[in-house]
Parts: C-alpha cells; structure tokens; sequence
C-alpha cells in the first residue's frame, strides 16, 4: 500500500468549500486538527484518494479543487524538500530533485524529466487503479509543480502544455486559465511540457552552496527511508526535523510516535539510550553538516540547531570536536 504525506491532506481540505466541516475531515482520517502540520505523516494512498472524492462530490465546484490546491501550495509547505526547490540555481535544477527526492513526500508518485527539442516533459508516474481520486490528486500535483515553479522562478512562469491521461471534466476553462497554456485530456501522459528557456531561468534565491546542503540532507533522506529503522533512528530523525523550532521535548516526540514521554523513554532505555543522549547527537550531526556544507552565519548554526545562542553552541561544540565550531569550518574549508 502506497503512502502521501499528511500534507496535502490538510491543503486538500482547507481549499474546500466553507460549508463543509473540515475538522471532522481531518478526524476522519486520524489527523487532529489542533496538531502541527508534518509532512512526515503519512496516509495510506486509498485514503487519501477516498477524500479526494468524498470532497469532489460535497464541494459546489469540485472539479476545480486540484487547482485552488495546486495554487495553495508553496515551498515552505514542504519542509526540507522545498528548500532543496527554492535554493537549486534554476528551474532544471529543481525538477531534477523531485526527479530524485520525490520519495520523502510520497510513495504513490516518481517524476521523471525527459529532455525533448522544446525543452522538457516533466512526467509524472502514479500506478494503480485510475479511479476518480487519483484523477484528481494527479491534477493537484501538477497544478503543485505549477505554482512553486511561478514561486521561485525569476521569470513568469507558464507550462508550454499540460498533459493527462484521464478524460476531461464537463469544462476545462478553470484549467485552462489556471495553467495558462493548453490542457490536453485523454494524453498518453501526466505531464508538463516545460520550455528550455524557463528550464535554464535562474531560481530568485537560488544558491549552490546551500543547494549542495540540501541534497545531500535529502539524498540521507532518502536512503533512511529505504531502511529498517530502529525506534532510537526514528527519534533522532524527528528530533533533527524539528530543532530549529526550538528544542523538542520528550512529550513533543512521543506525541508524534502516538505514545506518551514515559513509554518512550522505557523503551529508548530498553535499546541503551536515553533521550538526551539522542537530542545532543542529532544537534552534533545537523551542525556538523550546516557548518561544513553551507555558508550560514554561526549564529543562524546555533539557531537552527536549537541553541538559544551563539555561544551555547561553542560550548556544546567544543564538547563533541575539541575546537570551536569556526575551527571546524575552517578545516573543512582548507582541505
């Protein structure tokens, strides 16, 4: 069974109609409204795809939900994989990394970008039966690509043409205006055709060094996903997520694992860990990355980590290395 980030649930719902009760949505599919949005929650595809079309049939214009969801979204709303959007150095470089991170928000999808004498077909793959909530979330996802493509590109931003396999809805105009270029329904594809010019478009905040950071925290990523992981990897990957919102307390983790402080700590004892001993190794490993691959101010280091200040962070860092985080940096920048 395929699995979608909570993410788009949430986006998905809050775009519906004002008389539909979106916390009872939210319930129905085990999100409480109340918590924070993470977008390492994930929900089983059918699911996913079963609201998709309880909301087609209560929305007064449901055909043209994927596109005010589409139209919602932004980088931010992706957490690590929308910064890896945002800092690439231009559009290619963007799509390149859902060719390849794509996993970390989805297990139902693959992006492939196939070079044509235009420019590019940005494909979307989804297998399985094309019942009506797949039809729409294909529609959301491109219409998504859309609109953080329009976000971080330095030109205005229009597909070439927009491609679905599935049949047209009673009208297309809504799509038509949304995309701004020709939709083609009953394709042999889900796809965007994207013009060389706006694929070789410098990204507004598009940064190399900070992009190098990115790929290679989500190519890790990636390959913890393809593990087995043990409880105390869980904790240190959640813990890592959320450091730079402030220092997470234990309540705050277990919450997350859907079990209380107590039981989490048993069990972390259980595998010869404690909870703090996780918090300062996932500090020591996020701020060895930044400091090593990225030109972030050493007060932006300690702030991300979740350090209340700089010299916290020098403290912390002489205890784990032996020398000053600026010592660190400067080692790795001589090499």
């Amino acid at each position: 069974m395929g699995q979608v980030t909570s993410l788009f649930v949430r986006k998905v719902i809050n775009e519906a109609d004002e008389s539909i009760d979106k916390e009872q949505l939210l319930r129905s599919v085990g999100i409480v409204p109340e918590s924070p949005v993470d977008p390492t929650h994930m929900l089983s595809d059918k699911e996913y795809y079963v609201l998709l079309e309880r909301l087609a049939a209560l929305d007064a214009n449901g055909t043209t939900i994927p596109l005010r969801v589409g139209a919602a979204m932004c980088c931010n709303d992706y957490g690590a994989f929308g910064l890896a959007w945002k800092s690439a150095t231009h559009l290619r470089g963007s799509f390149d990394r859902a060719e390849r991170y794509a996993r970390i928000l989805t297990t139902v999808s693959t992006y492939e970008v196939e070079a044509v004498t235009q420019g590019a077909f940005i494909h979307l793959h989804r297998t399985g039966d094309r019942r009506l909530g797949m039809r729409l979330s294909n529609e959301a996802t491109l219409a998504s690509i859309t609109s953080i493509s329009r976000e971080v590109s330095t030109r205005v931003f229009k597909p070439v043409a927009v491609h679905f396999k599935h049949s047209a809805p009673k009208s297309v105009t809504a799509h038509e205006a949304y995309f701004g270029c020709p939709v083609s329904f009953e394709s042999d594809r889900d796809a965007l055709l994207v013009s060389t010019t706006s694929l070789q478009t410098p990204n507004k905040l598009g940064d190399e060094s900070i992009s190098q950071f990115f790929d290679t925290h989500l190519r890790s990523e990636v390959e913890k996903l393809s593990e087995d992981n043990s409880l105390d990897q869980q904790v240190l990957t959640r813990i890592s997520r959320c450091l730079s919102e402030g220092l997470p307390t234990i309540t705050d983790i277990a919450g997350h694992f859907g079990m209380s402080g107590r039981t989490l700590q048993r069990r972390l004892s259980e595998l010869g860990y404690s909870y703090q001993t996780l918090v300062d190794e996932s500090r020591r490993q996020l701020a060895e990355q930044l400091l090593q691959q990225t030109g972030y101010s050493l007060a932006e280091v300690a702030f991300m980590t979740g350090f209340s200040e700089q010299s916290a962070l020098t403290r912390a860092f002489k205890r784990w290395q032996g020398q000053t985080p600026r010592s660190y940096r400067l080692s790795f920048q001589s090499k």
